[in-house]
């Protein structure tokens, strides 16, 4: 479920750094792409158990106010909304981030000073006071206040970030990627019993966006002498050792898209690539690759190079 966008982002920066190194191996820098992937999502099942942590916190605060010399009636019989939350409570004992978890190698173990200082920040949170003194609450209630909690607090809270930073390089890269994740599974999770398939979908599309992207990658240099050629031809005021690097590579992807994934929409391929030349490339690069790419996507269709699948699709 990671936006397509930063799929290809990723298998384009493979792709030069394969085709402007003279020694590099296509199988090696396939496995740091598909491993860049991988710690996108190690990086959502940490975020997903930063609420069992939070709820841990929470529950030593309550604890020690419990043992306190001389406890309120407050401390001894405390708001429990929060660590009680039955939504809450689904996220913290799902069997599916279990096993991620484990599998992953993921873990907070050693580091619940971060959670206390998060915990207390949270409490100093206006919205999250009203929500918790609220006469009754519905499971909605609490699937909103989790994503105030969240989207407010977790995503945001720089000590959290430092610790990602430690742990990898390349946590900060993803974490808005990963965010949007958590957010999803949220979103889908109405209800404790759907938290389990909430999580569920998010790491089967997974195997799915791996897939995608290994195959973009693979295929893009198969048919790189071939697309080359198209490309010269189509370019004739140009040399090709005039067409900058990302430009080329970036027409090779997405006549590779066009020709592979027959239920991708042309018109989708061609401006996913454009926004992409935005970014990567030079300010003239979106008008030039528009032009190319829309002649050669006429071309290929008509040859039969380019086929369609799928309601909607065929007219693309």
């Amino acid at each position: 479920m990671l936006n397509r966008r930063y799929l290809r982002i990723k298998a384009y920066q493979s792709l030069y750094a394969y085709w402007q190194s003279e020694e590099a191996n296509a199988a090696r820098i396939e496995k740091e792409l598909l491993l860049s992937i991988d710690r996108t999502f190690d990086l959502y099942v940490a975020l997903m158990l930063t609420f069992g942590e939070l709820r841990h916190a929470a529950e030593l605060r309550l604890e020690e106010r419990r043992q306190k010399r001389l406890p309120s009636p407050e401390d001894l019989s405390p708001n429990r909304r929060f660590v009680d939350g039955p939504l809450l409570e689904a996220i913290v004992t799902s069997h599916v981030l279990k096993a991620e978890a484990t599998r992953r190698r993921v873990d907070w173990t050693g580091d619940l000073d971060i959670f206390q200082k998060l915990l207390k920040a949270i409490s100093a949170d206006e919205a999250i006071e009203r929500y918790m003194h609220l006469p009754s609450v519905t499971t909605r209630d609490e699937q909103q206040f989790l994503l105030h909690v969240f989207l407010e607090h977790i995503a945001l809270f720089d000590p959290l970030h430092d610790l990602f930073e430690t742990r990898s390089i390349y946590w900060l890269e993803d974490l808005d990627l990963a965010c949007a994740l958590v957010k999803r599974t949220l979103e889908l999770a109405r209800t404790p019993d759907q938290v389990e398939d909430a999580m569920r979908e998010i790491m089967t599309h997974h195997q799915e966006e791996r897939d995608f992207v290994s195959l973009l990658y693979r295929k893009t240099i198969e048919l790189r002498q071939e697309h080359e050629t198209a490309i010269a031809a189509k370019a004739s005021n140009w040399e090709l050792d005039r067409i900058a690097v990302s430009d080329m590579i970036l027409m090779e992807m997405a006549l590779t898209e066009a020709r592979t994934f027959d239920q991708i929409p042309l018109k989708v391929t061609l401006n996913e690539y454009i926004e992409i030349a935005k970014a990567y490339s030079t300010p003239k690069s979106k008008n030039f690759i528009n032009g190319i790419l829309d002649r050669l996507f006429i071309e290929m269709k008509e040859r039969g190079h380019i086929r369609k699948v799928g309601r909607g699709l065929l007219e693309n």
